[in-house]
Formats: C-alpha cells, structure tokens, sequence
C-alpha cells in the first residue's frame, strides 16, 4: 500500500513538472521554440518601417512575437499605406505594427474584429503625454516668406507646392489638412480642395512615407511638405529652438541613411506643429488565439520591453542602430482601449 501511495505522488509530481514547464514556456518570460509546423505569425509594416534602416527593429520585434507565440514570425514590407491597412483588415497580416490613428480606424472600419494590441507610451510609460508631433515644414531659404507679423504662419502656403505623406496617414495628412481648413475658414475649403485636382495649392505630391515626403521638401521638389517628428528622427537635428515647437530648424544628419544620403546638411523650419495621439499597433483575430493576443500584448507591455534599447532608443541612439522611439519622448508600450481613437473617428 505505501508503495502504491509513493507511485502515485512521484507521478503526480512528474506531471505537475511537466505541466509547469509547459506554461512556462507560453508565458512572457520564457524563450518558446517555435513548432515546425505552425502557420506563421504574419507581421505588417508601413512603408516608414518598411526600409532597410528598419532592419534591426523589425528583427527584434519578430523575435519577441516568436517567443510570445512559439511560432515563426513572417515581415510583411510595403511601400504604401493602402497595402497595410488592407493587409491587417483582411487578414493576410495577423499584426500590424506602428500604424496611425487614421489608418487603424480605416482597417477597422473595413473589419471590425481588428483591434488594439498596445500603444507606445509617453516618456514615463503612461498615457498622459502619449503623443507625437505633425509638422508643416519649409526650406531655411524661403523660411521668411511664410512669416506673418514676424511670427511663423500658414497663411501664405496658398498656391504653394504641397507635399503629404498618403491620404491615410494621421500626422501626414489628416492632421494637417484639418489644421488647414480650420486655419482658411473663411475660404469655405474641404479635404477635396487640399488634393492634387483641388483649388488651394498649385501641386501636390504624396511621398509615401514620412521620410518621402521630407525628401520632397529638401529636394526642393516642393515648398511646404507634412510629416511628423517620430519618422525623422533618425535622420535629422535639432539646429535651433526647441524641439517640436514652430520655429524649430532641424537639419539632415551627416551620414544619414536613404532617402537622405544625399540631403545632409539640408536645413528647414516648422512652421506648424499639431499634437497627435500615439498611433496603435494592431492584432486581426482570424489566426491568433485569444492566448496568443494576451501573450504578445503582456510581453511588450511589460518592464523587459521598456528597456529594449532596440525599440526604445536614448537621444544619442543605441550602439548606432536606429530604434522606434525615442526614450526622451516615449519608453515602453501600454495597453489601450479602442475609444482613445474616438477624437480621429470624426475628423
């Protein structure tokens, strides 16, 4: 009998082992082989992350996903924001990483079972200051001509050649043709009278990622052009005023990647400046489990992922690699609900 009883307990302790083991390996802190023959995990990118400068970034992200998951991640590169958003609404893409407010709620309203993951938080890994910037910028040369009672102003960007980043970027396109319309009330104008057949500018172009649309700017193939801080920051410095304010002028780094290899030393001023909520990054149910979508969603929201000096990178940048944030402006990812999009719902 008290054999029995012993065999009985050593089982039931192997078995209490091997289940722990096996949790263990589901959860966050543990590295989880991936299965041989698991479906991959497929991840989506917007063309601003879609580049080679990118490359260390997209790894690291790949590699966590795959340890969140325990099975192999897949990139998806594109060169328009069109191709990920249908990606992540249809369900050819189970992740879409670093989208805009914009873009998501597009995504969204095409499948309504896409949803948030997480947000990159604000410098103190909260909400509060979650936000990066949309600008209107000009070349140093003409900077002068867009001042209006020695301050800088909007006013005079009519009949300019104009440069957006897509019709479904927040901070490239949405963001500041809002501004703008409010901005020329009384000239009654609507998003159509800002596109390239409208009646406000002489041109306009849409470069296809933020840095596209910068290099339309310091390529002098336009006057004014939109992009954001966050998608520049690699390449540009701060040459005076404060960052992120109008009056700003940052210049292209010495040794900057493409598109800007050839641009260094290219100067321009922010003559407008829009607080823009953090973008989402985004999960589409039809080949992950509710499991698998806490999983990943635990693990780059917790501490470890705050500290990645990959994806959270400090001013003077991390070993020469180009991470996703700055930590100066945003460190660690938090969980969001899907109505802190509301304000861009209706915009």
């Amino acid at each position: 009998m008290q054999d029995h009883k012993l065999l009985k307990t050593v089982t039931a302790l192997l078995f209490a082992a091997v289940m722990a083991a096996g949790m263990a390996g589901h959860g966050f802190g543990a590295a989880n082989s991936p299965a041989a023959d698991a479906k991959p995990v497929n991840v989506v990118w917007y063309p601003n992350e879609s580049s080679n400068t990118h490359d260390e970034v997209r790894a690291e992200v790949g590699r966590l996903i795959e340890r969140a998951t325990g099975r192999k991640v897949e990139h998806k590169l594109t060169t328009e924001y069109t191709i990920a958003i249908e990606s992540i609404s249809s369900g050819a893409a189970d992740i879409a990483m670093a989208m805009g407010a914009v873009g998501y709620i597009e995504a969204q309203n095409r499948n309504p079972r896409v949803g948030v993951l997480f947000v990159n938080g604000d410098q103190n890994g909260k909400l509060d200051e979650a936000k990066y910037f949309s600008w209107l910028c000009v070349n140093t040369g003409s900077a002068n001509s867009y001042r209006t009672g020695g301050a800088y102003s909007i006013d005079n960007i009519k009949g300019k050649k104009m440069s957006f980043v897509s019709n479904s970027s927040t901070s490239g396109f949405r963001v500041p043709t809002s501004a703008i319309v409010s901005h020329f009330a009384n000239d009654k104008l609507n998003e159509d009278d800002l596109l390239p057949d409208g009646k406000f500018f002489k041109e306009v172009f849409f470069g296809g990622s933020h840095q596209g649309s910068a290099v339309n700017l310091v390529s002098g193939n336009v006057d004014v052009a939109a992009f954001c801080d966050i998608e520049l920051a690699p390449y540009i410095e701060l040459k005076s005023g404060q960052e992120n304010t109008v009056g700003a002028v940052y210049g292209v780094k010495t040794g900057a990647d493409a598109p800007f290899g050839q641009h260094a030393g290219k100067e321009f001023a922010v003559i407008s400046c829009t607080p823009v909520f953090n973008g989402p990054n985004a999960y589409n149910p039809r080949n992950l489990s509710d499991a698998e979508i806490e999983a990943v969603r635990a693990l780059f929201t917790s501490d470890e992922v705050a500290n990645n000096k990959i994806l959270f990178y400090d001013d003077a940048g991390a070993g020469g690699a180009v991470g996703l944030y700055k930590t100066s402006s945003s460190k660690g990812y938090v969980r969001v609900d899907d109505s802190w999009y509301d304000p861009y719902r209706n915009m």
